[in-house]
């Protein structure tokens, strides 16, 4: 394996560093003072995200998150998601590579009609709109798709959708026009046959947004709400690939947005080993720096130790997927959902308590951090599913020696 960045890598992380250092990092205050003065749940979008939006296009930042539109393997966009996480909440959405709608216009590339990339791609690649996923159900375990009751009913040209979803992230944003709903087509079908995926616009009759969930008591921006469908009617022309690959579709889907998940959860882990860093040498406890205190130097080393492994795993794990596509990576990508934000927690625990009092205020980005790195290992399948699929690919692999 041989990570070394390419020239176009080396290019674009050099200039993602300096749009972060000349733009970003200095948008952030005017972002949570944009936000605070409206209250926290207020979802209207900060002007200063549209300014950022133009610098990066400007600076062809844009789109880098898949390989047909940014030019760089997933082993290359590694590099610069990391980066990106260094502030999670305005980097990735500026230069149209935030969650959730990388893995919804990856999903329509692979599997759209012409009509459907034209109506919804086209503007979701342009940053005009914003997406959502509605596939997680608040009265069923939805880390198993199987389980999962919204009912998707054929009638006539029609598909009527019934049911409950919760944790559809962006849908507090008006800017959001479209969701990407699973429910089931066949529920007498094999168990991975059963589901469809249908695209359905937010003007649609019968689609209410019902209330929008904090994390840890934050409101996001672009919400995580929960939706009601009720007697929801859209064309048979709005399905995804066909009845039946809904399960096929998650699986497409899941796996990249996993893999930059971890990516900027790496990023995340290094701003705040940064900030404790620079905590312990300007802070001075008991008649000496903090930094030479052996327990804070033992929490900066682990943290720089924990960060290069977990780092390391996710680049091979990336080189694997551009060698045999995700599902050839499919142990490796949950192992590392697993462990990148598990190191990222424990990293900004530490900085956390360095930090005393300031680290769980909002004086600092890190609890705010921890409540995302927290989050992360429930999304897009929780911890226990994860482990379990490793767990099974280790017991079935066969070993040359067992004395």
């Amino acid at each position: 394996m041989d990570f070394a960045l390419s020239a176009r890598a080396e290019d674009v992380c050099g200039r993602m560093w300096d749009f972060m250092r000349e733009q970003v990092f200095p948008a952030e205050p005017v972002y949570d003072a944009w936000r605070a003065e409206r209250g926290h749940d207020n979802h209207e979008h900060p002007p200063v995200l549209e300014d950022l939006k133009k610098e990066a296009r400007a600076r062809g930042l844009w789109n880098l998150f898949h390989h047909e539109l940014g030019g760089m393997t997933n082993l290359e966009y590694a590099s610069v998601a990391e980066i990106m996480g260094w502030s999670p909440t305005i980097a990735p959405e500026v230069t149209n590579c935030g969650a959730p709608d990388t893995g919804n216009m990856e999903t329509l590339m692979l599997f759209g009609t012409p009509e459907q990339k034209q109506r919804w791609l086209d503007p979701l690649l342009e940053g005009e709109i914003r997406s959502g996923f509605a596939m997680t159900e608040p009265d069923v375990a939805s880390s198993d798709a199987r389980n999962i009751q919204t009912s998707i009913v054929r009638d006539g040209d029609e598909y009527v959708i019934n049911g409950r979803k919760w944790w559809t992230s962006g849908a507090a944003d008006e800017r959001c026009q479209i969701f990407i709903v699973m429910g089931k087509t066949d529920p007498d079908g094999a168990p991975h046959r059963q589901q469809s995926m249908v695209l359905v616009p937010r003007d649609t009759p019968g689609l209410e947004i019902v209330r929008h969930l904090p994390v840890f008591g934050y409101q996001d921006q672009h919400g995580h709400s929960e939706l009601r469908f009720t007697d929801v009617r859209v064309p048979v022309s709005n399905i995804l690939s066909g009845e039946g690959d809904g399960f096929m579709i998650a699986q497409a889907r899941l796996g990249p947005g996993r893999i930059h998940h971890c990516m900027r959860a790496i990023g995340m882990a290094e701003r705040a080993l940064a900030l404790m860093v620079d905590r312990t040498q300007k802070r001075v406890a008991f008649g000496r720096p903090l930094a030479d205190q052996g327990t804070v130097r033992e929490a900066i080393a682990l943290s720089r130790i924990e960060i290069d492994q977990a780092r390391l795993y996710v680049l091979k794990t990336a080189d694997l997927i551009d060698k045999y596509g995700a599902k050839g990576a499919r142990t490796e990508i949950s192992a590392i959902k697993v462990a990148a934000p598990k190191v990222a927690l424990d990293v900004i625990d530490r900085a956390i308590q360095v930090h005393g009092g300031a680290g769980v205020s909002n004086d600092t980005v890190l609890a705010r951090f921890y409540a995302s790195g927290r989050t992360l290992r429930i999304v897009d399948g929780p911890d226990a599913v994860h482990i379990r699929g490793v767990a099974k690919e280790e017991l079935a692999r066969e070993r040359p020696y067992v004395g």
